[in-house]
């Protein structure tokens, strides 16, 4: 079963910056939208970022102008820059791969801690 991994969480000051990458464990076709989500610590999951296969973005208000989502079809790889990073920014990151009409993956998450 194809799994979706995600890595490049950890650590950082108020102002920093970090990487996500996410990528697919074995080729997936047709993918339409690649996503970030995250959930912080008694809150619901939230989307973070979407890009579809055409590069059309879409971002959660809190992060605009912060954040910056991409994605490498080929190798079925989304990527999520982070910067000006906020102690609010603090939660559980998740990648979402969505086909369509049909097909939903999910990686087991990545953690984001903002803390002076």
């Amino acid at each position: 079963q194809v799994q979706l991994v995600e890595s490049g969480g950890g650590l950082v000051q108020p102002g920093g910056s970090l990487k996500l990458s996410c990528a697919a464990s074995a080729r997936i076709f047709n993918i339409y939208f690649m996503r970030w989500y995250r959930q912080a610590p008694g809150k619901e999951r939230e989307l973070v970022a979407s890009i579809t296969s055409g590069g059309t973005t879409v971002y959660a208000d809190s992060v605009k102008g912060r954040f910056t989502i991409s994605r490498d079809n080929a190798k079925n790889t989304v990527y999520l820059q982070m910067n000006s990073l906020k102690p609010e920014d603090t939660a559980a990151y998740y990648c979402n791969f969505r086909k369509i009409p049909s097909g939903d993956y999910w990686g087991k998450g990545t953690l984001v801690t903002v803390s002076s």
